[in-house]
């Protein structure tokens, strides 16, 4: 039998680092203000880190009356004292720490060649600090992208950004991301983004990046030539990854076309030529971008919308998966295009099984619900344990959105082909006789989220059937 005590080990080398006053190595880690020196003991060093090993049989070793100084001024005070913990201890408490002190503790590890610790806080970035790593996308990738060693992390983020770049693309670090990552998102063809936001962003990109430019000198109507010429060698490479086919003629005229002295004039005259004779650019031949096949192709939301209704799907109210795509959303029924017809909007929803209802208002809110039944011509009032209500504030709100839940399961959802009856959520969400949104007028069966009660017109509504197999019935 082996006994062991591997706490009672931790605690008392933890005190060694601490109390001890019998160290020969002091080391100096960070630069200006932020440094502090650091005490440890050369024989435990060397016998964690294959990197002090080498380090200190060094002839370059500084020493001061026999104490080995070293210094490290790349790596900060808060890391390098999680980094000595590691070592004297083998244990880590991550939980109070910052998203940055722990991307900073990969790097060191990886520099100071703790594989073991590398692969943890790797992972630990991956599955625990998700929401950071997105939020944070640009200063993750600018610190890591040249570190072959990280490649997880980057086709960790690579991919994230892909399936849902808004939040990448509006982060206020975005003008600083190094141009070959820029390059390489823009060459994807699973990038999830509209051409003419992608247009948009790289001119913004370009004007932070060009000398004489950046946000004092971002009006292009104070532009002399020069300026234009210092963008056009800015974007010169990145002007070809822009599929210009997928930009419509508006978009083209209003966005586009005041930056023309920044495309190359072969490329802009195929451009011309496209848009005024419909002849496919040669040089800019670049597919269209593929669409990821679960997504929600709607004029209500955003794509990115449908991964969070997917979330909420699943049980959750906080979404904590902005990459869920599990489910299958196809449009069954459109305003605009079907008409404003309780009759038809029955028809077409019936026998389809689970489906969500998205109503857009003149003022852009949205409204929707989620019918985890379907209809099947019952003409009464059905119990749902899954059904929910929400609200979205515009077409791409990730920050304001509300979700209501069932507390009283009795009249959840109501199935009938009569009554000019589209869709009826409890009386909390409907459509009135009269063709306008009812909205919260009884609360006792869902989670009153909209306030107080009011009636909307009606802009588009519409309805997708959802598939998938972890649907709950």
């Amino acid at each position: 039998m082996t006994l062991i005590f591997h706490s009672g080990l931790s605690n008392d080398l933890l005190s060694i680092l601490k109390d001890a006053d019998d160290y020969d190595v002091i080391i100096q880690v960070g630069e200006n203000r932020n440094t502090r020196e650091f005490r440890a003991h050369s024989v435990i060093l060397r016998a964690r880190s294959t990197y002090f090993k080498i380090a200190f049989s060094s002839d370059w070793i500084s020493k001061e009356n026999n104490m080995i100084i070293f210094n490290k001024p790349n790596i900060t005070p808060t890391v390098f004292d999680m980094i000595l913990k590691y070592i004297y201890t083998g244990e880590l408490d991550l939980t109070k720490q910052s998203g940055e002190d722990i991307l900073g503790l990969l790097v060191s590890s990886d520099e100071l060649l703790f594989d073991e610790l590398f692969d943890r806080i790797q992972d630990y970035l991956i599955e625990k600090q998700t929401i950071w790593v997105q939020n944070y996308s640009v200063l993750v990738l600018n610190t890591i992208f040249q570190r072959p060693s990280c490649k997880k992390l980057q086709d960790y983020c690579l991919k994230s950004i892909c399936e849902n770049p808004e939040p990448f693309i509006s982060s206020k670090m975005f003008p600083s991301l190094d141009k070959d990552i820029l390059f390489g998102l823009l060459k994807r063809n699973d990038l999830q983004i509209e051409e003419i936001t992608a247009w948009d962003c790289l001119i913004k990109w370009g004007i932070e990046q060009t000398p004489g430019l950046g946000s004092k000198n971002s009006d292009r109507t104070k532009w002399n030539n020069e300026n234009y010429k210092a963008l056009k060698k800015t974007l010169y490479k990145f002007i070809p990854l822009i599929r210009f086919v997928e930009i419509s003629p508006d978009d083209f005229f209003d966005k586009v076309r005041p930056y023309k002295y920044v495309i190359p004039n072969h490329i802009y005259e195929e451009l011309e030529k496209f848009y005024y004779k419909k002849a496919l650019p040669i040089t800019t031949i670049l597919p269209p971008r593929i669409r990821k096949s679960g997504s929600l192709t709607s004029t209500t939301i955003k794509p990115e919308l449908a991964n969070i209704l997917s979330d909420w799907i699943d049980g959750s109210d906080i979404a904590t998966n902005l990459n869920n795509d599990k489910y299958v959303f196809n449009l069954i029924y459109l305003m605009s295009r079907d008409g404003f017809n309780s009759g038809t909007f029955y028809n077409k929803c019936v026998g389809l099984g689970p489906f969500v209802v998205l109503v857009r208002t003149p003022t852009k809110n949205i409204y929707g619900g989620y019918n985890p039944i379907g209809y099947m011509g019952r003409n009464k009032w059905l119990s749902s344990t899954e059904s929910f209500v929400f609200s979205f504030e515009n077409d791409q709100d990730m920050y304001n959105m509300k979700i209501g839940r069932v507390t009283n399961i009795v009249c959840s959802i109501y199935d009938s082909p009569f009554n000019d009856c589209f869709f009826n959520f409890g009386n909390t969400l409907y459509v009135t006789s009269e063709q306008r949104l009812a909205v919260g007028y009884d609360n006792r069966y869902y989670k009153n989220i909209f306030g107080g009660k009011h009636l909307s017109n009606i802009e588009e509504i519409e309805v997708f059937s959802v598939s998938g197999k972890d649907l709950k019935f």
